[in-house]
């Protein structure tokens, strides 16, 4: 498949990441022009607007990981609320599109909303963004502050926290030692399937009772 940009037609081979210079004009004419569509993703940065058409590998582990935080979540016995696909925006100054998203502490800010105000409402408690392209930067979340981002890269799960006006590398606060969760999936994942790895998971999870 051919890169095709037209007003017409949006069209990346999978694999693909375009960067193309553009305003926040720009970048809403993109938006409106992909519609509903989740192919390809799109976010806006500093009059940059990046276009990314995600290959399999992307969607199967960012299934992976979100079911995993759910199944974590259920043995906590925690309530929360997640979105998928969604799009963040600030105008003027940033548009993302995270792979996930959970709302943990403040899902009952966002309760039964169909859309979400990000100048006045909270932000996610946890994004998910998987990294097979190197398309991601973490900083594209700190106009939003969004407490803490996983970002999965190389089959290595990067747990990063706010803390003032950056993010730095540490542990999750909601489940510690996720890290090698995520690892131990993964490779039953690739072994067998991700329903392995969730079952997996959650005998392991029954075990810590």
């Amino acid at each position: 498949m051919n890169t095709v940009i037209t007003p017409e037609r949006i069209e990346l081979p999978p694999g693909a990441v375009l960067k193309l210079l553009g305003n926040w004009q720009d970048y809403q004419r993109l938006l409106l022009q992909l519609g509903d569509r989740t192919i390809p993703r799109i976010k806006y940065r500093h009059n940059e607007i990046l276009l990314m058409a995600p290959l399999p590998e992307h969607g199967r582990k960012a299934s992976l990981v979100a079911d995993i935080v759910k199944a974590l979540l259920d043995y906590l016995n925690r309530v929360y609320d997640s979105f998928t696909p969604i799009t963040m925006s600030l105008s003027e100054v940033s548009g993302i599109e995270p792979d996930y998203c959970f709302y943990i502490e403040n899902w009952q800010k966002v309760q039964g909303k169909d859309r979400i105000d990000w100048q006045n409402e909270p932000p996610p408690d946890l994004a998910i963004q998987i990294d097979v392209t190197n398309y991601t930067d973490i900083n594209d979340y700190l106009p939003y502050r969004v407490p803490e981002v996983w970002l999965l890269k190389n089959n290595q799960l990067l747990v990063y926290r706010l803390h003032g006006e950056s993010y730095v590398l540490g542990e999750s606060s909601y489940f510690p030692n996720v890290s090698e969760i995520v690892r131990q999936c993964l490779q039953i994942a690739s072994e067998q399937t991700t329903s392995e790895a969730i079952r997996w998971l959650r005998n392991f999870l029954r075990g810590q009772q």
